[in-house]
């Protein structure tokens, strides 16, 4: 009988989650960062209901790195 040194599946399960968890958290955080220069430069050029929209789209964007963030810290505490 071989002994299991390295669990692969939950290895391999680990590395998956955490690129598809740091592509995700990035691409959400650049948009947020995108929503706010375009909140900036709308609002400059006069146009509210754009600047809103945009403003409202990095607001969900940083909430969304924010709920990733809490709920790895919920994750990595209770495990």
């Amino acid at each position: 009988m071989i002994a299991t040194i390295v669990q692969t599946d939950e290895l391999l399960q680990t590395v998956a989650a955490s690129v598809i968890a740091g592509i995700g958290v990035t691409f959400l955080f650049s948009v947020g960062i995108w929503g706010a220069g375009q909140f900036t430069e709308l609002s400059r050029s006069e146009r509210p209901v754009a600047a809103t929209a945009a403003a409202i789209v990095g607001t969900v964007a940083l909430l969304g790195v924010a709920a990733s963030v809490i709920t790895g810290i919920i994750v990595m505490t209770h495990k």
